[in-house]
């Protein structure tokens, strides 16, 4: 049965059929007449009947070839048509565009993005998941997932975008209450708001120059995404690490302000993760040409298109 769906055999038999000559369809397909007539006897081998008439002047149909023949030619139209179909879609973008992604890097980087890609390519629709847990990309038939951090070992594929960089941040008037010299090493003696779907959430290291604080953080509040923890912060509740592309306008606008400015914490990755395959279809290909793009844009202090 198998051998019933070689394409390539079908179109030899039809060409015969066409031409009433293997020679003449050998020429055309521009194959030896041999390999031409050796495929039609195999098509009739599989089927076990005569599709053809041979003289040395002409070919004909027997009545189950002209029967075959008709069926034969719907099957290669609608062969190449679905080729043809599948191939316009690897070369542009087309369809839904199925992507998760962080809240917080969705709600501001993510969605000036996706108005741009839509934009460009008003056929498409995206349907975006906002949410801090990891999604399974195969499971949930995802075509793309934005991850912001550090990457677990995965059968996924992965590209790094870009860099977030981690910022202490506090409100002013909680700054207010605490001395103004305050560093990492005086982190266990302060309230943390921090984000428990992260790991290791308590155990930070900041550096300045050679020198290494590794520090525990006294979590007073835990928050299970970061939206919650960026309001706990507001309200003055203590201190917390969020990614710049976060709380940068809170800083410029001065609800938040930056503690310990001369430590850095460890910079965490922006990656594109692609679910196992061999080919990238154009609609994931093109949103993230353009993701790519604006995280150019982000890392030179640029505003997103």
């Amino acid at each position: 049965m198998a051998e019933l769906l070689n394409l390539n055999r079908l179109a030899y038999f039809t060409t015969v059929a066409e031409l009433a000559s293997f020679t003449a369809a050998g020429e055309h397909l521009g194959v030896a007449k041999a390999v031409v007539s050796h495929q039609v006897r195999k098509l009739e081998e599989e089927l076990g009947v005569t599709l053809m008439r041979r003289t040395t002047r002409r070919v004909t149909l027997t009545e189950e070839g002209r029967l075959f023949y008709e069926r034969a030619i719907v099957i290669l139209r609608d062969a190449e048509a679905a080729f043809g179909e599948v191939s316009v879609n690897a070369a542009e973008p087309s369809g839904t565009l199925r992507l998760t992604a962080p809240i917080d890097y969705g709600m501001t980087v993510l969605a000036p993005v996706i108005a741009d890609y839509l934009k460009k390519y008003p056929q498409m629709r995206v349907d975006a998941n906002f949410d801090d847990a990891v999604n399974d990309l195969v499971a949930e038939e995802i075509d793309l997932g934005i991850r912001v951090g550090w990457l677990t070992d995965s059968s996924n594929k992965a590209r790094r975008l870009g860099t977030i960089q981690q910022y202490v941040v506090a409100s002013p008037d909680f700054m207010a209450t605490i001395s103004d010299d305050i560093s990492p090493h005086d982190a266990k003696n302060l309230p943390w708001i921090t984000n428990k779907q992260l790991r290791g959430i308590n155990q930070w290291t900041f550096t300045k120059g050679r020198e290494t604080v590794k520090t525990e953080l006294n979590s007073v509040v835990l928050c299970d995404k970061a939206l919650p923890m960026r309001s706990c912060l507001l309200e003055g509740i203590g201190l917390g690490i969020l990614p710049d592309s976060m709380v940068d306008q809170d800083i410029e606008e001065g609800r938040l302000v930056r503690v310990f400015p001369e430590w850095s914490l460890p910079e965490a990755g922006i990656h594109a993760v692609y679910p196992p395959a061999r080919y990238r279809p154009a609609k994931v290909r093109a949103f993230v040409a353009l993701l790519l793009a604006a995280e150019k844009r982000r890392s030179q202090g640029l505003p997103l298109p």
